[in-house]
């Protein structure tokens, strides 16, 4: 299914983790507010800019530019510094900052920003509450709704393994990003994180995370899917399991080294000491060994570029 609708390229997203201090207090997350573990940083715009433009000398058409809540970066901010790469760059800038405004999402999308990531996280509206104090998921998918409307190439996804989920709260978490009719989804197993409230619970099954990622592409086979760093991090070929099971999507690390440690959702990550150039070669060593090939340029999703040739806007 995925070669008869995606082809065999694999795109490469250049990963900026530009800020680790976050406003929220998700229990399961190693960046949540109270974490008094974590040493913060955050990119000063100048620098954000700059490693934003390193990226597409590495020969990436998309950057992510992602990074807990952060309220430092204004709406006004952030849309100075898409415009600032958007000036230099060819780039496809897709941003991963989480809940903000309608006023803001429009000012970026109007700024140049392409494509926004914000995963759902889970489908039951109570376990979201409890996994998310004062939020509510109502509020999280409103988000993604209000992005579609703006023209972003919107993606979404869920964690495998929370601590009171079951096959049917996946179930339902499969059918409302059918629902959503989301262009990108992003899966991957629940790592616990020390210093969090699900530090002592068991993490998510890689098993289970494989086959969703082929439940995913059998059920929206002209999305983007990528093999997630969590899945690379519970087996050394993890991600390669998942291109194999339908993913089509890379992010490789562009973040500076110094910083990389620091943004640390949960234990383990890979990726955190090579350089970005490393990175991209031993990324790119890994897709040829799989008999894959490097996709070129910004890489949307087949889903987005058919919507948008409906509306005319290819024309």
């Amino acid at each position: 299914m995925r070669a008869d609708y995606v082809g065999e390229a694999i795109h490469l997203r250049g990963l900026v983790e530009f800020s680790n201090y976050c406003r929220c207090n998700c229990l399961y997350c190693g960046l949540r507010r109270e974490n008094k573990a974590v040493s913060r940083y955050r990119l000063q715009p100048e620098e954000l800019v700059r490693t934003a433009l390193f990226a597409a000398e590495l020969g990436y058409g998309t950057v992510v530019l992602q990074s807990g809540e952060d309220l430092f970066y204004t709406g006004e901010l952030l849309a100075q510094i898409i415009k600032e790469i958007k000036a230099k760059t060819n780039l496809a800038i897709t941003l991963s900052v989480g809940e903000r405004t309608e006023e803001e999402y429009a000012l970026w999308r109007q700024a140049g920003a392409d494509r926004y990531l914000i995963r759902h996280e889970t489908a039951d509206p109570a376990l979201y509450a409890a996994l998310h104090p004062q939020r509510t998921q109502r509020e999280r998918v409103g988000c993604l709704q209000t992005l579609r409307a703006l023209g972003y190439e919107v993606g979404s996804g869920f964690m495998v393994g929370l601590p009171g989920q079951s096959a049917e709260t996946l179930a339902s978490d499969l059918s409302l990003l059918r629902e959503l009719d989301v262009d990108m989804v992003g899966i991957g197993p629940f790592i616990p994180s020390p210093s969090t409230p699900l530090a002592e619970e068991s993490g998510g099954s890689f098993e289970r995370t494989v086959n969703l990622v082929a439940l995913l592409r059998l059920m929206l086979p002209e999305a983007n899917i990528p093999a997630t760093t969590a899945m690379g991090t519970l087996r050394p070929n993890g991600r390669e399991i998942a291109l194999a099971a339908g993913a089509n999507v890379m992010m490789p690390n562009v973040t500076p080294t110094r910083y990389r440690p620091l943004y640390e959702i949960y234990p383990g990550k890979i990726c955190t000491g090579e350089e970005a150039g490393e990175c991209r070669l031993c990324i790119e060593g890994r897709i040829k060994s799989i008999g894959r090939t490097v996709g070129q340029g910004q890489g949307e999703s087949l889903k987005y570029r058919k919507r948008n040739a409906a509306a005319g806007k290819y024309a």
